[in-house]
């Protein structure tokens, strides 16, 4: 039997060979340079190396699933690679020099002008490539906005507190588009901070974005956490259509609503014995304001479901009857069936949260400060965006060949084990430097395809 001898070579092997079309994609966009004219660092150590570098630097570690500053030393045994495969001019930094540079920029004033070059280089990078957020099957564009916690427990992080799933940490609210669940827009919050809390300045801000990245009609769909009235005016106000988890007011108790949708619902069910479901709508007055601050009162559709149970799925009769009570506010003209149906797929943005939290590792923030996390945030737009992007398109041609049933998305963990960290050989020759792919890697034509659709368009 014949036994595999392991040595060490002086060839240039790399790992991430992924970074070089990361690299392609930042280098589209203006972000850099914009970010190099900004002042946010004054003065700070190892000033050859630009803000710019540092944000590079960074992106690419998150498109490794890697957010820990010390990471970035593994890319000093191969600087010239990481440095030509990100686009950086200057040099690689330290872990100490990453994150002093990265608390620099997080704290700096600038903070909030940078935060809209990063999404305003978002949508660039997705007019870019001529990608579109795909519509649901009734033409509508899906934006999925939530909140969703980030453990962060014992640990003394500036902004960690008790959030509402019952863990210390931060509470960040995210805004997907499309079906693919394309990140447009995310904001880091403190734990305890109401879902509600800054959600109409959000909702602008993302709808805004959205507009810049399709001119399809655009689905909001939110948990009843940001039942406002704001919320509902300023989605009028966009022309957007929605539907938003409904919370029952005072004095409408579950039995309350029972006695009445027996006494007009004409939709009435009954799935097993024992078991009857009321569906249908009614309208109710919202009063809200628009940005120009004139009020305005208008009837707003409530699409319901009561559900009565005096069986359990056991077959075991109940002493008294188990009601659950949902209702939604919603200006789409779809039947009651379709708006339940389509807030139910609501429920799949609790994927992309967990894509980011578990295949990108951003839960627990690398830093104590409350505004270099942030920072972290805003670039996890990018980096999730173009895993997503490189995801998608791999789906295409025989890109799908091993899958056993069709797909509409690849987990981002996917991405980033077999095109990401895909190794590489690289090699100069005739002045050019030459990334080779080996022949053993069932990868490698699905990178070649990527490879000529983001890094030579």
């Amino acid at each position: 039997m014949k036994k595999i001898v392991v040595e060490l070579s002086n060839e240039r092997l790399i790992t991430p060979s992924g970074l070089s079309l990361v690299g392609a994609m930042l280098g589209n966009s203006e972000l850099v340079r914009r970010c190099n004219e900004m002042p946010a660092t004054g003065k700070r150590s190892q000033p050859q190396i630009p803000d710019g570098d540092i944000l590079l630097t960074y992106t690419g570690l998150l498109c490794q699933g890697k957010t820990s500053f010390e990471s970035a030393c593994e890319m000093h045994d191969d600087p010239d690679y990481f440095m030509l495969a990100l686009g950086i001019a200057r040099g690689i930094p330290s872990a100490e020099t990453l994150r002093q540079r990265m608390d620099a920029i997080g704290s700096s004033p600038w903070g909030r002008i940078l935060r809209g070059e990063i999404l305003q280089a978002n949508v660039a990078m997705f007019r870019h490539y001529g990608v579109r957020p795909s519509p649901l099957p009734n033409g509508y564009v899906p934006v999925d906005i939530d909140v969703t916690p980030l453990d962060n427990s014992k640990t003394a992080k500036e902004g960690v507190s008790r959030t509402y799933k019952g863990c210390d940490g931060y509470a960040p609210i995210m805004a997907y588009i499309g079906t693919e669940g394309y990140l447009v827009n995310s904001e880091l919050r403190a734990g305890k901070q109401h879902c509600q809390n800054g959600t109409p300045e959000f909702l602008r801000e993302t709808l805004a974005l959205c507009r810049q990245m399709t001119d399809a009609p655009l689905l909001v769909r939110m948990d009843s956490g940001n039942d406002a009235a704001v919320n509902i005016g300023i989605l009028i106000e966009h022309g957007a259509w929605f539907i938003i988890k409904r919370n029952p007011r005072r004095g409408e108790t579950k039995g309350a609503w029972l006695e009445d949708v027996k006494g007009w619902c004409k939709d009435v069910r009954h799935p097993r014995k024992g078991k009857t479901v009321y569906v249908g709508t009614s309208f109710k007055d919202v009063a809200d304001e628009d940005s120009r601050g004139a009020s305005h009162t208008q009837g707003i559709r409530i699409g319901y479901e009561v559900i009565e149970r005096t069986i359990d799925k056991k077959g075991q009769c109940l002493i008294a009857p188990d009601i659950e009570l949902n209702t939604w506010w919603t200006n789409l003209g779809l039947t009651d069936d379709e708006v339940i149906g389509l807030y139910h797929a609501h429920g799949e943005s609790e994927q992309y949260h967990s894509e980011i939290k578990t295949d990108m590792d951003v839960e627990r923030l690398p830093s104590g400060k409350f505004g270099t996390n942030k920072l972290v945030m805003e670039l996890t737009i990018l980096a999730y965006n173009i895993l997503r992007m490189m995801g998608q398109e791999s789906l295409k041609g025989n890109g799908s060949r091993w899958l056993k049933r069709p797909v509409r998305r690849r987990r981002l963990r996917t991405v980033i084990n077999n095109l990401i960290l895909i190794a590489g050989h690289v090699k100069e020759h005739s002045r050019r430097v030459v990334l080779a792919l080996g022949r053993s890697n069932a990868w490698r034509h699905a990178f070649m395809r990527l490879y000529r659709r983001f890094a030579l368009a």
